[in-house]
Parts: C-alpha cells; sequence; structure tokens
C-alpha cells in the first residue's frame, strides 16, 4: 500500500469533497496542508481525479457554509482551476445503478456511495475521505484512505 500522501508512481486516485473544502480552511492547518499536497499531486501526475458530484458538493460548501464564503466568481475560478482538471466523472445512468448496489452492500448513505461508484468508474485504488471507513476495501480494487488520520501522531513525532 502506498504513502497515503504519496501515491503510486502509477497509481489513480480519487479525491473526496473533504479534501477540497480543507484545502481553503485556515482554521486546520494541518489538514489544509495534507489536502493541498494532496491536489497539487494530483494536479502535476495527472492520476488524481474527483466527479461532478464532488465539484457540486465542494460548491455548495464554498458558497453557504464556508465562514467566510466564497462568492459566484472564486467558487468559479477554483473549480476550473483545480477540480474541473481532473473531473473524471459525470452522473449516467451506470454511476446511479452502482451506488444503489453500493448502498445496499455497504450501508453508506446514497451520496457517499455515488462517490464510490465513481471512484470505482475511473479505475481509482485509492479514496482519499475521512468521511469513510478508513482502509476499506470496496470492490475488491479500491481502498478508502484517510490522509488526516496521521497528524496528530506526525505532529507529536517531530
Amino acid at each position: 500500500m502506498a504513502n497515503p500522501i504519496q501515491p503510486g508512481a502509477d497509481e489513480v486516485f480519487f479525491l473526496d469533497t473533504n479534501i477540497f473544502v480543507y484545502a481553503l480552511l485556515a482554521s486546520e492547518p494541518l489538514k489544509k496542508q495534507r489536502a493541498l499536497q494532496l491536489i497539487e499531486q494530483a494536479l502535476a501526475s495527472h492520476l488524481g481525479c474527483t466527479s461532478y458530484q464532488v465539484i457540486q458538493e465542494f460548491a455548495n460548501v464554498a458558497t453557504r457554509k464556508f465562514a467566510q464564503r466564497f462568492n459566484t466568481d472564486q467558487c468559479k475560478q477554483f473549480i476550473a482551476a483545480a477540480m474541473q482538471p481532473m473531473n473524471r466523472v459525470n452522473a449516467s445512468p451506470e454511476l446511479l445503478n452502482c451506488a444503489l448496489n453500493l448502498q445496499q452492500e455497504t450501508r453508506y448513505s446514497f451520496y457517499d456511495c455515488l462517490v464510490l461508484a465513481a471512484a470505482l468508474q475511473a479505475d481509482a485504488s485509492v479514496l482519499y475521505s475521512e468521511d469513510l471507513q478508513h482502509n476499506q476495501l470496496i470492490g475488491g480494487t479500491l481502498r478508502i484512505v484517510n490522509p488526516f488520520l496521521m497528524l496528530a501522531t506526525e505532529v507529536d513525532a517531530a
């Protein structure tokens, strides 16, 4: 298994909404740093990906829930620069059916299962998210990794 912050050289990885949210939160400096590293790695390697659903979720959070909310132009600029280049999965009947099957198998929420289905459709081997069970294997090929899990330990060791 690759280091959570350094995916394998040819390993496709999927970023969940919380990665993009933490990249902009000054109130969580350690998580912000880790999220920015993942986004930079994703963009530089062209191996990181996300889905249209994640972009929609981010837009909702950025324009409605941030302490300093993004205006429309700021949101569009961030999406165009950091998210749209990684968008590999759009809505489809196949995605919906896969998500429904995953919901029955995993008991995760439907929207979490849409993220899982998108990661599987993108052929990702890792899904970076703090919202799902760390190290769980989905569909025999997709491992969930919480990239923020070791932050407290890393700070204590430094």
